[in-house]
């Protein structure tokens, strides 16, 4: 697998290591990749059954978001009881993480009391190597054969300076998912993984009728994250290349100006006379209300695609034949007793081909399709993921692509990219509005607010002094 040019600059230059998504406003919920702030109280240890001849009992403590609650005994935790089952040396104690303030509050307050989980969830780890949290895997995976069948967008996410501190626990392909039957009820010939990108939005913009409650596309948003890409390769997801925001480069322009055009066929571009002839109340329902073309999205939502969907449905990814990534991750504390048990347990968890068979084992039993696209990924592990939401050409395309993808899960991984992409205040007013933060240049940039072009050097110089500032923070 080879990887992008521009994130091989990432990670020679910036810390790359575990994610979120969680302090990012955004109009598409993506449950997977944010902490909750009431996470599943403490289980009490499984017992576990006798431990196999030579192999002393090891008790590792583990938190993460995904596991509901011990009533719900979800597909996650009942993966959590198997490895137990497997590994009946080993008991697998649940870190209760319930309680006011962010995940990371919550590690930090365990962290100074000498309590971080063995295994745990990571959100924005920067932070846990500035504060030299983790534990060095790289001797393990660099032995590990399962190792290289994981895309090398994700081993990339989680190495820094050739050390790999963390373990890609879920991918998810982003991009567009269409509505095949309303192209066609519509003479249309629907946009598939690899069309172009001129001809993606003729041919969603030609699906819009307003009387007739029908948009091409649902949202405004994602546009400004993936279109700089496919005017200049060397950009990554919202123009990051590796290093730097590209704010006021041509393609970044080339991409506010694409916004601006096709905002009449989105969701943002309706008047509230013209919402009157949708079923929708807003754009989250367009899709699977068959009153827009194509959704932007995530593989999270493949699942309820599959189920509540009563239309042919693909994915098409990044008009180009791209997607987007995001990703979970995975790391063992610095200060685990048992580094190889816990590293066993994480990969489980994570990346391992075996521990991803038994998931999709007891997800079927549940009747329910897994919430997470394999890890390990080779055609065996593809097919079987499809197995359970019928074969997608476009969806089978785009995991076969993966090393091309755009990792949109930057907030996890670069220092600073939070504060110069959402959070960060350059001093501008925009009339009676004070002191605007980045999102909310974004995010009013086709409201006529203001222009653009007028600000963008301002931007790109004010977000690259915060990744500066941010990635001089962390220790070598």
């Amino acid at each position: 697998m080879k990887t992008a040019n521009w994130f091989k600059t990432l990670l020679a230059l910036v810390v790359v290591v575990v994610f979120v998504a969680g302090c990012a406003p955004s109009a598409t919920p993506t449950p997977t990749t944010a902490p909750p702030t009431q996470p599943p109280a403490t289980q009490p240890p499984v017992q576990p059954t006798p431990t196999p001849e030579g192999k002393q009992p090891v008790t590792l403590r583990y938190a993460n978001w995904n596991l509901g609650t011990e009533e719900e005994n979800n597909v996650q935790r009942q993966l959590v009881k198997k490895y137990m089952e497997l590994n009946p040396h080993v008991t697998i104690e649940i870190v209760d993480m319930a309680g006011e303030g962010s995940w990371d509050d919550k590690l930090t307050a365990l962290a100074a009391k000498g309590a971080l989980p063995d295994v745990f969830m990571a959100d924005k780890t920067p932070l846990y190597v500035k504060n030299g949290w983790l534990a060095d895997l790289t001797p393990r995976v660099s032995n590990d054969p399962d190792w290289p069948n994981v895309p090398d967008v994700l081993r990339n996410a989680v190495t820094y300076d050739g050390k790999v501190l963390g373990l890609p626990a879920a991918q998810f392909v982003m991009g567009y998912f269409v509505n095949i039957d309303l192209f066609e009820a519509a003479n249309l010939d629907a946009p598939t993984y690899g069309v172009s990108v001129d001809d993606f939005f003729a041919t969603a913009t030609a699906l819009t009728d307003i009387q007739k409650g029908r948009l091409g596309l649902d949202e405004l948003e994602f546009i400004l994250g993936w279109y700089p890409h496919t005017q200049d390769s060397r950009l990554g997801w919202f123009s990051f290349d590796g290093r730097r925001m590209n704010y006021n480069s041509d393609a970044f322009k080339a991409a506010v100006a694409q916004v601006i055009e096709v905002k009449p066929h989105t969701w943002q571009g309706l008047t509230d006379e013209q919402k009157a002839n949708f079923k929708s109340q807003g754009p989250w329902e367009l899709f699977l209300n068959q009153e827009c073309g194509v959704r932007w999205d995530g593989g999270w939502m493949v699942p309820a695609f599959a189920q509540n969907a009563t239309f042919q449905w693909d994915f098409l990814g990044i008009p180009g034949g791209n997607q987007a990534l995001v990703g979970d991750f995975i790391v063992v504390a610095k200060t685990t007793a048992n580094l190889e048990e816990a590293y066993k347990f994480a990969k489980w968890m994570t990346f391992s081909r075996e521990g991803y068979l038994a998931e999709a084992e007891i997800a079927k039993a549940a009747g329910v399709v897994p919430t997470r696209m394999p890890v390990y990924v080779d055609e065996d592990t593809i097919n079987l993921y499809l197995s359970f939401v019928g074969d997608k050409p476009g969806l089978r395309q785009a995991l076969g692509n993966l090393d091309r993808s755009l990792l949109e899960s930057l907030a996890k991984i670069v220092p600073g990219y939070v504060a110069a992409r959402w959070e960060g205040r350059p001093g501008i007013d925009i009339g009676e509005e004070k002191d605007v933060n980045m999102w909310y240049m974004f995010n009013f940039v086709a409201d006529g607010k203001y222009k653009y072009e007028d600000y963008a050097a301002r931007l790109e110089e004010f977000a690259n002094r915060l990744l500066d500032e941010a990635r001089a923070e962390l220790k070598p």
